[in-house]
């Protein structure tokens, strides 16, 4: 039986993925519970992470007092104000020498929006630095670069989550939400699913049509769709004539990927093909979604941009009950990146490079537009740099773990080494903390107020249920006593989160997301606010955007933009050395870097330690049987895992989870090629070899 809360509880959400399931949050006989609440996306259920998310308030490494490395290289309790001093001072040395963009900040997908708000505040104005970018970068910035050039708007799913529960058929493009976000599954139960997807995973084991491509092929695949929705009679030519734009362009790419090249090219059969169009063109009501197995390619802009090409040709984008969306991943990826911790946005979605957007930001933190930094680094540009001639010297990492979740990890951590200052603040020792310089312990999820924007782009109120332990500060605590101390005036960085989204509201006004609206008073009372959500001149209260595009698209003249795109190979490609190709992902018991879910035993249990998925007939060539341990080696590195003999993978493929450390993270052998658009790093695709190895250390 579970515990249950006999006394008071609060509601809040879930700590994990972008669906934020409601849950409520008590004291229950064995220490904290969490119960699901009937809230839209989850409808009273939670998966297992959700379940024991409780347990990670009281994990036995909890940080509970700050950290500082002495001379001897040992890391040892200090109290706050010599922790405080400590960074400031090194931080204030470092400027002097070297200049402000010698100082950068990593924030992370899974903050609240008050805190991503006031880091970017904090890296721009109290450090003077443009270097600033986050997790997010690795998540879904490939379709938000796509999102924005075809709708003029960026929002993962521009409709509620539960309108995709009437659709009658749904093609998801790199997503296994069966594991990655169990309880949207039950919204994906009527339709007809189509799955495109290297490996049968439990979501693709659950669909009406498995299409199994290639890695790293998608794009000739969407492009192969668009050509059959066109010859095959499919294309809504009067929804295209009338409300998009640029559709000769792409079907001039398009044209040339007849359905028998594109079989040859991803592996997947004609007869497959053309069943996924007909599936979706008969369907009244239709959705293409997109994940990171779609986007996380050096042309995953383009990618998500052929998706979204197939979905305007069938007429889906801004109709009720159809579309095209994003399945977002992190907690907070959504608000994370609309408030300012990118390298290039400021508040409310605004580019950094717009003097208007730059004039309206600088007048609501009392300072000169021209003071402000101009764009910095993306994540893996920053992280590359770290250390080199003109790159930055001293980082402060907030809500990340990059030692374990960056591509080329041991090339990161040999950067992460170089530096003269780094400071974690995290509230477990994850692997980046335990190399830091300086580790601050800061609140969890449920010792704290806030915000969170899910990814149907719906404000969330996140509730404490108690204060943190003794000796731990919050996030917002840190930045003020860190801004103080490097000069800042204490009124400049609120510690109170009301306050700072108050801030976060005249920020975002006018720009494209639109929070101005949106009070905690309102999110209190229960209102389901979507952004965007002006306030209005005649103070009657704007009812928020559940649905966008409906009217018009986003662009100046309302018409959607088709995309002129087309195939190339990923960055490598199979050869005699390295004759496999590898892809990344995650299991249903952990989520990202596992810093989290590997301290819940529960969790760990379920999943506990590296593996590697295999084809049999491809093991017995290498000499490997069921258990064995594994070397699978790329030209970066290696990481040894246990093997697991998977019937239906592909022969040519093998598969590798990403949330294990040291000799078994699986990004020691993911490669660096970015997307030129978004700068998303390859995470989905490498060539690699597979050989018999000695068991991890």
């Amino acid at each position: 039986m579970p515990d249950t809360a006999p006394g008071p509880s609060v509601p809040t959400h879930c700590p994990y993925c972008a669906l934020q399931c409601g849950t409520r949050l008590g004291h229950g006989t064995r220490g904290t519970v969490a119960e699901p609440s009937d809230f839209p996306v989850n409808d009273g259920r939670l998966c297992q992470k959700g379940w024991t998310a409780p347990a990670l308030l009281d994990v036995p490494d909890r940080l509970r007092h700050p950290l500082v490395r002495d001379a001897d290289g040992r890391l040892l309790p200090a109290d706050w104000d010599t922790a405080l001093d400590t960074v400031a001072a090194r931080l204030l040395r470092i400027r002097d020498e070297h200049g402000p963009d010698a100082l950068a900040v990593f924030g992370g997908g899974g903050l609240t929006n008050e805190k991503a708000y006031l880091l970017g505040k904090f890296a721009r104005l109290a450090l003077g630095s443009g270097q600033i970018d986050y997790n997010g970068r690795f998540c879904m910035s490939s379709a938000a670069a796509a999102g924005t050039a075809a709708f003029g708007l960026d929002r993962g799913l521009p409709f509620p989550v539960r309108d995709l529960g009437a659709a009658d058929a749904i093609l998801l493009a790199g997503a296994n939400p069966a594991e990655t976000m169990p309880p949207l599954m039950r919204h994906l139960e009527g339709a007809d699913l189509i799955v495109v997807d290297p490996r049968r995973t439990r979501t693709a084991e659950r669909a009406a049509l498995h299409l199994q491509p290639v890695p790293g092929t998608d794009l000739a695949l969407a492009l192969g769709l668009l050509h059959i929705a066109v010859t095959d009679g499919w294309c809504d030519k009067e929804y295209v004539q009338r409300r998009t734009t640029g559709f000769d362009a792409a079907w001039r790419r398009a044209v040339a990927w007849w359905p028998e090249r594109v079989e040859r090219v991803t592996g997947v059969p004609v007869a497959e093909q053309r069943a996924a169009v007909e599936t979706l063109g008969r369907a009244r009501r239709a959705y293409v979604l997109t994940g990171r197995g779609a986007e996380q390619h050096s042309k995953g802009t383009d990618t998500a941009a052929a998706f979204i090409n197939l979905a305007l040709a069938l007429g889906l984008p801004g109709v009720m009950g159809s579309g095209y969306g994003c399945l977002t991943g992190q907690g907070n990826g959504q608000g994370g990146r609309e408030h300012g911790q990118k390298a290039d946005q400021l508040p409310g979605y605004r580019m950094i490079t717009d003097p208007a957007a730059r004039a309206h930001v600088a007048g609501v933190w009392g300072t000169d537009p021209d003071t402000l930094p101009g764009p910095g680094r993306s994540a893996y540009e920053l992280l590359d740099a770290l250390g080199t001639d003109g790159g930055p010297r001293a980082l402060l990492v907030f809500g990340s773990n990059p030692a374990v979740s960056a591509p080329h990890a041991a090339h990161v951590c040999d950067r992460l080494a170089s530096l003269d200052l780094l400071v974690v603040a995290d509230f477990v020792p994850s692997e980046t903390a335990r190399t830091a310089d300086v580790v601050l312990p800061v609140a969890q999820w449920a010792e704290e107020e806030g915000t969170m924007t899910n990814l149907e782009g719906r404000v969330l109120r996140r509730r404490r249920l108690h204060a943190p332990p003794d000796g731990v500060r919050t996030d917002l605590e840190v930045l003020h006593g860190l801004a103080v101390r490097l000069g800042q005036p204490a009124d400049r960085f609120p510690t109170s989160p009301r306050r700072v989204f108050e801030e976060l509201r005249r920020a975002s006004r006018g720009g494209k997301a639109d929070y101005s609206g949106i009070s905690y008073a309102r999110l209190d009372a229960g209102e389901a606010l979507h952004w965007p959500c002006p306030d209005t001149p005649d103070g009657d209260p704007h009812p928020g955007t559940p649905r966008l595009f409906l009217d018009r698209f986003a662009h100046p003249d309302g018409r959607a933009r088709f995309a002129e795109v087309d195939h190339r190979d990923p960055a490598e490609t199979p050869d005699a050395d390295h004759p496999l190709y590898a892809t990344t992902g995650r299991v249903l018991a952990h989520y990202q870097s596992g810093a989290q879910t590997r301290r819940v035993a529960e969790l760990n249990d379920a999943a506990p330690g590296p593996f590697v998925e295999i084809h049999p007939d491809t093991a017995e060539r290498a000499g490997l049987r069921e258990g064995d341990t594994a070397r699978v080696t790329s030209a970066r590195g290696s990481t040894v895992a246990r093997v697991r003999l998977v019937g239906s993978m592909r022969t040519d493929t093998v598969f590798v989870p990403f949330h294990y450390p040291g000799p078994g993270r699986a990004n020691l052998i993911t490669g660096t090629a970015l997307d030129p658009r978004s700068r998303m790093p390859e995470f989905k695709v490498c060539a690699v070899r597979i050989e018999p190895g000695t068991a991890a250390t």
